[in-house]
């Protein structure tokens, strides 16, 4: 039977920028492993199949695969995933949409311009932080100087449903040069929770923007990833609980992708709220294909 698909870029500004991801409509039937198959043969960072096309339990049923494997939560995946469900399946305005993923509802709310949506939201769970690391074990792996990281802060696991190292620098300059090696960075995380690395600096490319970032995923088949709304997340979380910026909130546009040539901006906001931590990652979603898989 074939099955419609669609193609949007999440957290571009325009088409052909941002995270690639592929959607997946009426996969009542389909097989884990024929949905594991569909997402190597699209080789996006994510593939997502939305189960059914009607709500269950308060939201729509979705699942979210790599080329690799089958992940609990990612950020981009569900931005798009909504955004295609308010267009093509309810064609109508909402202010929100559930997606029942692995690690549970997860709610995308929408605004508006001229009629279409404009930036979505999601808020993320509660994060937890796990391990750190030395400075001086994180630069070797990223082929870094200790220099080059901002040693005020230690790299540190941190998790909203899929857990990253988060790993200050000082410069975009070492943004750029950071330059982990796939086996080095596999035997690096295996012991570890978190199997994926973002890098961070406080220089942009582009005016108007807080932080640049970069995401190595080697372990998900992906070397790098442009746009990771979950990595995101987990920094926003990261910047509060370690009052980065010396307050208890922050709000600030990120960008990320710059180096592979897939310019992304992220919106996060996160505010400490008691002992929790409210998240808040945001961004446009621009639809690019569709077709059929026969």
């Amino acid at each position: 039977m074939p099955r419609r698909f669609y193609t949007v870029d999440v957290f571009a500004q325009k088409k052909y920028a941002g995270n690639q991801l592929a959607v997946v409509r009426d996969c009542v039937g389909l097989t884990d492993a024929e949905m594991q198959l569909i997402a190597k043969e699209m080789n996006y960072s994510e593939t997502t199949f939305i189960i059914r096309e009607e709500p269950e339990s308060g939201g729509f049923n979705v699942r979210i695969f790599t080329p690799a494997e089958e992940v609990p939560f990612a950020g981009h995946p569900t931005l798009g995933t909504a955004y295609v469900i308010q267009q093509e399946i309810l064609s109508l305005a909402v202010d929100a949409i559930t997606l029942n993923l692995k690690v549970g509802p997860i709610t995308v709310t929408f605004t508006y311009r001229d009629g279409k949506p404009d930036v979505l939201w999601m808020r993320q769970i509660e994060p937890e932080f796990g391990e750190t690391v030395s400075h001086t074990a994180m630069a070797a792996l990223l082929q870094l100087s200790p220099a080059d990281l901002d040693t005020r802060f230690a790299p540190q696991e941190v998790s909203t449903g899929l857990p990253f190292f988060i790993v200050p620098l000082r410069t975009l300059d070492a943004v750029r040069r950071a330059a982990p090696e796939t086996k080095q960075l596999l035997r690096f995380v295996a012991p570890y929770t978190a199997k994926n690395i973002l890098v961070f600096a406080p220089e942009t490319y582009e005016a108007g923007n807080d932080f640049n970032a970069r995401v190595f995923t080697d372990y998900l088949g992906i070397p790098e990833d442009p746009a990771t709304g979950s990595a995101n997340g987990c920094l926003a979380a990261y910047l509060v609980k370690h009052r980065y910026l010396g307050e208890p909130r922050i709000r600030a546009n990120v960008e990320q992708g710059y180096e592979i040539k897939r310019p992304s901006q992220l919106r996060i906001h996160a505010e400490a709220q008691g002992k929790s931590i409210a998240i808040h990652v945001g961004g446009r979603v621009i639809p690019v294909a569709r077709g059929e898989l026969v």
